[in-house]
Parts: C-alpha cells; structure tokens; sequence
C-alpha cells in the first residue's frame, strides 16, 4: 500500500518571511521582506506592512501601503494587489516553479508583468525584457509558449475582475494584514510594559 505524502506545512499567521525571486540563470533578484497570512482555495497569501522592504541588486524599496500576493499552487505566476491610494491596484509576475522552499517562498521572476494601473488600465509589461532574456538566458520553447498564453489569460482575467483578482478577495487579506499587525503592536507594547519596572500593574 502506497502511502501519499503529507503536505508540506505552512508557518503560522503572522511569521515573518523572505520571499526570495532570483533569474532564470539563478542570479539574485528581488527579496521581500512580508507576513504570512493563511491560505484559501487560490493559494497561500503574504502581505507587506509600510515600512517593509524589498530588495534587489542597485535597489532598496519601503513599502509606502500595505499590499497582499498570492502564490497560486501552478507556480506560473505571482499575484500582488496593492491599498489604495497606491496607483498599482494589480501586479502580476510571470514566474516558473513559484513555491515554497524550506518554509519561505521563492520563485524564478520571467519578466513578464500583468499590470492594473489607474489611469493606464490593463496590460502585459515588459515585453522587451522578456524577448531579450529569452534569448540571453535560452529559456526553453516550451515555457516561452506557456507563459505567453499564460500572460494573454491573466490579462483577460484581471479585465474582467474575476476572483481572485477581484476586489472583495483582496479585502479578506488586507483585513487580516490589519489585524496581524495590531497584534503585533499590542504584543510588542505587552513586552515593553513587562521590562519597564515603572509601568502601572
């Protein structure tokens, strides 16, 4: 008798992560600093506070607003959606193996973006980009042809706000964002009160 194997195990709500992209050649790429929230049927969903960082070679970041991603279990791409009054409502990355690797995510960035942008509307970016690594990195023919029909579906989806690019699902996540990091403060306020030997009992 075959035994399946177990699901790999996610951490807590409210650890801290590094979700770590690198190139398709493995060189190093963006790295950002988030929460884990929980899951659902999409995927797993991270979010970053103000104040958390992302990092990549010539590049230093701080989030400005809180944003949310899901990383489906396909692996093919990555979804962020940004609060308001961030002008970026989606930002979606193409990716190959997008996942988890011992216990924090990490993904290949294939430069391929979907984007929702007030004001520009909805559209594939970095199409230079991505011909020009497909060539200098020599991704393979069949992951080119996926990622492109992958690329013209997201579109397709995000046009027509469907779940879970959607606002309502987004809200669930940010709420969650929210709540986490009150925790966070009323946890880190309980621990300064507890080594203050002034504070009232």
């Amino acid at each position: 008798m075959t035994v399946a194997p177990e699901p790999p195990r996610r951490p807590a709500p409210g650890t801290r992560l590094s979700f770590r992209w690198r190139k398709w050649d493995g060189g190093v790429h963006w790295v950002h600093e988030c929460v884990y929230l929980g899951s659902d049927r999409w995927g797993d969903w991270v979010g970053q506070r103000p104040g958390d960082r992302s990092v990549r070679p010539g590049r230093d970041v701080i989030a400005q607003h809180p944003n949310v991603s899901l990383i489906p279990p396909d692996g093919d791409w990555v979804l962020t959606m940004n609060a308001p009054p961030h002008r970026t409502r989606i930002y979606i990355d193409l990716a190959w193996d997008a996942g988890w690797q011992d216990g924090e995510p990490v993904g290949v960035d294939m430069d391929l973006d979907v984007v929702d942008h007030v004001g520009t509307g909805v559209y594939v970016d970095d199409r230079d980009e991505w011909e020009e690594h497909r060539v200098a990195y020599g991704y393979p023919l069949d992951v080119v042809e996926r990622l492109e029909d992958v690329a013209v579906t997201l579109e397709a989806r995000v046009r027509a706000h469907e779940a879970p690019f959607d606002d309502a699902t987004a809200a669930h996540w940010f709420t969650r964002l929210a709540a986490l990091a009150a925790d966070a403060r009323a946890a880190s306020g309980a621990a300064a009160d507890a080594d203050d030997p002034d504070a009232a009992p």
